[in-house]
């Protein structure tokens, strides 16, 4: 097949040459393959252990036009549009990708394209001109006026038939919002806020109804037509739609067994199988139809594949004085931008700007975003708020008023513990929200609209209020309920406390969902290993009865040193007595006995120890509860402090997780 780059061609005298064709996106020989097993052997396997997925594909695409990529399920759609699109390793890839003869790969594939995946990964509470104005914010640089980016987003929305959906929000399973076609299509605006040069689709009309997906394949021709390439894959497109299209590619089992404009699948298939095709049929549907019968025999497609490469063989010893002339890629993306067309910029602008805005802007725009999203999911608030203040409830009518005694103690730690331990599980059911948002990321990131540490910085400022909230409703419910050390000092440290744990357990949470992207296996990793931190807090069972090797653990607890502080900050003063004579006897034996006997006993210990025990001696102070609980090896500021690094370093890592995702490429 004929391929793009700049060719010279012989004009006459009284001929013209045609006018360049600005964009042409070549691909020759493309191949693929995977091994078909993982780990021990089958890794070494020689070419028997791989699976060729994409077989010595070649084609071209065109500005104004759009390359529809189809075949059956497993045919190597998907996977050419990623190899296209730069998701596949360069040096797992064979073969050649072009735009205008120029290699395209890096950065300049990065500033130059959009890739819409399958999923519609969008913020539920934001309205169809919100997202695309936060889009604009992000994906285009400060040299456009803020008045420029609202007027390119009105040109999108109008250009993708969102005018009526416009103030619409986005919704999701529990919020009623804009139809399954127009979610489609704020989905690819998002993508294309920057007028991309490349627009690389998978399956963009998957579930959608016939005229949603006819609507949507003629506002992506509108886009081709604005001065784009359009690339496509899609499964059985209509007889409308097909007329729609400007080239087809049909694959089997990654080779290639069409190659064409959709008029000429007719002749082609009629040619191929020896009889007409009926007019009121589908060319595509017949197409289709006819490799899965192909493929249902022991060489499967293979003769058609053979029958195309004989075709286009034929074709190019006809056509080969008539390749498309293109111009250089520098002056075609110096046109466009004549044009108005807001790409990253050209030549070595769009190879050395990885990012178009600085990361302040970005975090900027990224928290503001989330935060007008979270402002509005009232409801996951209320469910976390809700939460708190049951437990505070509880806690505080369980633990009513507690006295200064030997059971008081007691009591007093039990409530810590559960009282901190339910802070934590509390922030688990935040990590629906974190999934959906780095599933989020993951898709903007993938052609650098923002910087990986914007949105971890955005994600842990837009938390944090939230967090304050939930520390004054848990600390005013249960502090004076229970009974606590009194005082402002006391007061104000148990509410840093509490806010350093909430703050500790959502960068957990966070790091969590980064980990294990599945909610139902991230609830379940979340909630074990909280378990495990308060089965080794000091809580349970005191750090000096803890195995030597479970030790480790007990330092790694995010509950140990809330705990810790929390117990320091309620036993700290000297001055506090918890047990008076006698009642140091309560929960043995002797308390059981009469007053008199218990008196006796103590004036026995009092002449044996060479002491004067009377029944207003203090016997336990807060000293002898914190060496009793063996909680002294940090003091309660060390504690607090460790607890909020808790915080960062979960986010730290988290940034790290992401960063190491967002690179996987198919390899």
């Amino acid at each position: 097949m004929a391929t793009s780059g700049h060719v010279a061609v012989d004009v006459g005298p009284d001929e013209q040459a045609p006018a360049p064709v600005p964009y042409v996106l070549s691909f020759t020989d493309l191949c693929y393959s995977v091994n078909k097993g993982r780990g021990g052997l089958m890794d070494r396997l020689p070419s028997t252990g791989k699976k060729t997925l994409l077989d010595g594909i070649s084609c071209e695409a065109r500005e104004g036009e759009i390359l529809a990529v189809m075949g059956a399920s497993g045919s190597g759609k998907s996977t050419l549009v990623d190899a296209l699109a730069g998701q596949i390793t360069q040096a797992s890839l064979g073969g050649h990708v072009t735009l205008n003869g120029e290699p395209l790969h890096g950065r300049r594939l990065s500033a130059i394209s959009a890739y819409v995946t399958q999923d519609d990964l969008l913020y539920p509470m934001l309205t169809v001109r919100e997202m695309l104005l936060f889009a604009a914010e992000m994906r285009l640089s400060r040299a456009h006026s803020s008045a420029k980016k609202r007027e390119r987003v009105e040109a999108l929305i109008d250009q993708l038939g969102l005018s009526r959906a416009a103030d619409t929000v986005i919704g999701d399973h529990d919020h009623r919002g804009v139809s399954g076609g127009e979610r489609r299509r704020v989905s690819i605006g998002t993508d294309i806020i920057h007028d991309p040069i490349l627009l690389f689709l998978d399956e963009p009309t998957s579930g959608l109804d016939s005229s949603s997906a006819l609507m949507l394949v003629q506002v992506l021709c509108n886009i081709a037509r604005s001065g784009s390439v359009v690339v496509m894959t899609i499964h059985q497109p209509s007889a409308r739609i097909l007329g729609i299209l400007g080239s087809v590619l049909l694959l089997s089992r990654g080779r290639t067994v069409y190659s064409g404009p959709p008029a000429g699948l007719k002749p082609y298939f009629s040619a191929f199988v020896g009889t007409p095709i009926p007019e009121d049929e589908n060319p595509a549907e017949f197409a289709l139809d006819t490799i899965r019968e192909l493929e249902r025999q022991p060489d499967g497609a293979a003769p058609l594949a053979d029958f195309s490469d004989r075709c286009h063989r034929l074709l190019d010893g006809i056509t080969t004085d008539k390749q498309v002339r293109t111009m250089p890629l520098e002056l075609a993306v110096a046109e466009s931008v004549s044009r108005e067309k807001l790409v990253a910029g050209s030549g070595t602008a769009m190879s050395a700007a990885a990012f178009a805005n600085p990361l302040p802007l970005e975090v900027w725009v990224l928290a503001k975003r989330a935060f007008t999203n979270t402002r509005r999911m009232r409801k996951v608030f209320g469910v976390r708020l809700g939460a708190v203040m049951m437990t505070g409830f509880l806690l505080a009518t369980i633990f009513w008023r507690l006295d200064d005694t030997p059971k008081g103690v007691q009591e007093r730690l039990g409530f810590f513990a559960i009282g901190i331990s339910s802070i934590f599980f509390v922030c688990a059911d935040a990590l629906p929200v974190f999934v959906q948002e780095r599933h989020i990321y993951l898709r903007e990131t993938a052609h650098n609209a923002y910087r990986t540490a914007s949105f971890v910085l955005a994600n842990a400022l837009v938390s944090f209020p939230p967090l304050v909230v939930l520390t004054l409703a848990f600390v005013v419910t249960t502090y004076f309920a229970v009974g606590l050390a009194g005082g402002g000092e006391p007061f104000i440290f148990f509410a840093l406390i509490v806010l350093a744990s909430l703050w500790a357990s959502s960068g957990f949470a966070t790091f969590v969902s980064a980990v294990v992207p599945h909610v139902t296996v991230g609830y379940t990793v979340a909630v074990a290993n909280l378990a495990y931190f308060l089965l080794l807090s000091g809580f349970i069972i005191n750090r000096d009865r803890i195995p030597s090797y479970w030790i480790w653990f007990h330092y790694m607890s995010l509950i140990k040193y809330p705990y810790q502080a929390a117990l320091q900050n309620e036993f700290g003063d000297a001055s506090r007595c918890f047990a008076r004579g006698a009642e140091m006897f309560d929960g043995t034996p002797i308390g059981g006995m009469a007053e008199a006997t218990k008196m006796a006993v103590l004036d026995a210990i009092s002449t044996a120890g060479g002491t004067n025990m009377t029944a207003s001696t203090c016997v336990l102070t807060g000293a002898d509860v914190l060496a009793k609980s063996a909680v002294t090896d940090l003091g309660k500021w060390s504690c607090l402090l460790v607890t909020a690094m808790f915080g960062f370093l979960f986010r730290a890592l988290f940034y790290v997780v992401l960063r190491a995702g967002s690179k996987n490429k198919r390899k």
